[in-house]
């Protein structure tokens, strides 16, 4: 098992990526019939006239089944509950700090905190702690239920920009209300946990492709379209918004999030919470983290121009009284690779600085623009520069179902879904 591993030496793990194979408790875990068995294959990448080994195999699996109900929010470019959950098993043992400097959705620390680990949790964009403080401190349904049937909805209210593209009258009359209510418990310093979960689950519900949630039909919801473009997918499609009843779709989404979160669980989230961290500030000046505090790191940065942040998340910003444009001015959007690593080699002395002698940096990079551009290959140096040691290059393959294919997932060619994370030590 992973985490018999824990802070084994730089030997041991290279030891396990080599002979890995999926347990029968892992095999139980995936509700698999079958058991991956196949050898991890060996490359060495060279870099500055040092080999850097490459491990590549399925180390584990997607299936969103598999992990927490709570990780279930949605939000653009985030990975899979296993992954951060693989290398904290194998790198950290409880009650030591995970750190998350770019920490989108939150997955990261959720999964450590479920697995009794101590989080830091850090995201210039402020929707990232919105969406992930909730989910440490989960409230009984009854208690949400509760709270809802305390906001009184005023049918005549509207928001002050045009959304008739995406809302029914009522409907939008309704997220106003919910809206409103929130924001003057937070300037009343009212604002409590259940507020907040109520606030994080409304903010995952505005948009999206199913009656789950409050808009018509319109893109995933991790990426909100523009008014305009909405209008033209309604004419394509003949479509207009639809009553949705937003009190009932935030009840539904609050069982969803609960549905198989044990007691124990719950208990270990809320015991992280109470220690944990939540930051809203550039991964490269972090002067609220210690020096030498945290034992893993696992992380994926924002990639060159692959995704653009607040453009996608304009809605959710507008419900939670989020200046966009100020959000903007302070992500950072690298469209040239000479301006990204100047960019990562910052962020990664401030890493260097945070994490303990013994400690570790798992970092989750892509192949962006169709593969020309392999970001492991350049994040090795860059680690080395800031005085890591590169202990290697985990590539987990992942060849997709024939259900996934009907969905049309095609992230390449080859039928295959692929995580590359560079692995670092700290001597």
């Amino acid at each position: 098992m992973v985490s018999k591993i824990n802070k084994k030496s730089i030997s041991t793990i290279h030891e396990y990526l080599k002979n890995f194979k999926m347990d029968s408790q892992e095999k139980k875990q995936n509700n698999s019939k079958k058991l991956n068995q196949k050898s991890t294959k060996i490359d060495y990448l060279e870099i500055d006239g040092k080999k850097i080994p490459r491990y590549t195999n399925e180390f584990w699996t997607s299936k969103q089944r598999q992990a927490s109900s709570i990780h279930e929010i949605s939000y653009r470019a985030c990975f899979k509950a296993q992954l951060p959950r693989f290398f904290i098993q194998l790198l950290t043992k409880a009650k030591e700090v995970v750190y998350d400097p770019f920490s989108g959705r939150g997955t990261t620390v959720i999964e450590a905190g479920i697995m009794g680990r101590r989080v830091i949790s850090n995201d210039i964009n402020p929707l990232s702690e919105i969406l992930t403080v909730p989910r440490f401190f989960v409230p009984t349904i009854k208690r949400v239920e509760e709270r809802l049937s305390e906001i009184k909805t005023d049918y005549k209210s509207e928001a002050e920009i045009d959304l008739s593209m995406f809302y029914h009258k009522k409907t939008e009359a309704e997220i106003v209300s919910v809206k409103n209510y929130l924001q003057e418990r937070k300037e009343n310093n009212e604002e409590d946990m259940i507020d907040k979960w109520i606030r994080m689950v409304a903010t995952n519900r505005l948009s999206g492709h199913s009656k789950g949630f409050f808009s018509v039909y319109t893109l995933p919801p991790n990426q909100a379209v523009s008014p305009e473009r909405q209008k033209k997918i309604n004419k394509k499609r003949n479509q207009v918004p639809e009553y949705r009843e937003v009190k009932k779709l935030i009840m539904r989404k609050t069982k969803a999030l609960q549905r198989n979160l044990k007691k124990e669980e719950k208990i270990k989230l809320a015991e992280a919470g109470k220690t944990a961290k939540f930051l809203t500030s550039d991964a490269r000046k972090t002067p609220e983290i210690e020096d030498e505090k945290v034992s893993l790191i696992v992380t994926s940065p924002p990639f060159l121009d692959v995704v653009q942040y607040s453009k996608d998340n304009w809605l959710r910003c507008w419900f939670n009284d989020i200046d966009v444009k100020e959000i903007e001015k302070k992500i950072t959007v690298t469209r040239k690779l000479e301006e990204w690593t100047k960019v990562m080699k910052e962020a990664f002395r401030e890493f260097y600085r945070t994490i303990k002698p013994g400690g570790f940096l798992a970092f989750e990079v892509g192949e962006v623009r169709k593969g020309k551009i392999k970001l492991d290959e350049e994040v090795v140096p860059i680690g080395t520069e800031t005085g890591f040691e590169p202990v290697g290059i985990v590539i987990n393959l992942q060849e997709f179902t024939k259900t996934a294919n009907i969905w049309g997932i095609e992230n390449n060619e080859y039928g295959t879904n692929t995580n590359r994370i560079v692995i670092f030590g700290k001597k």
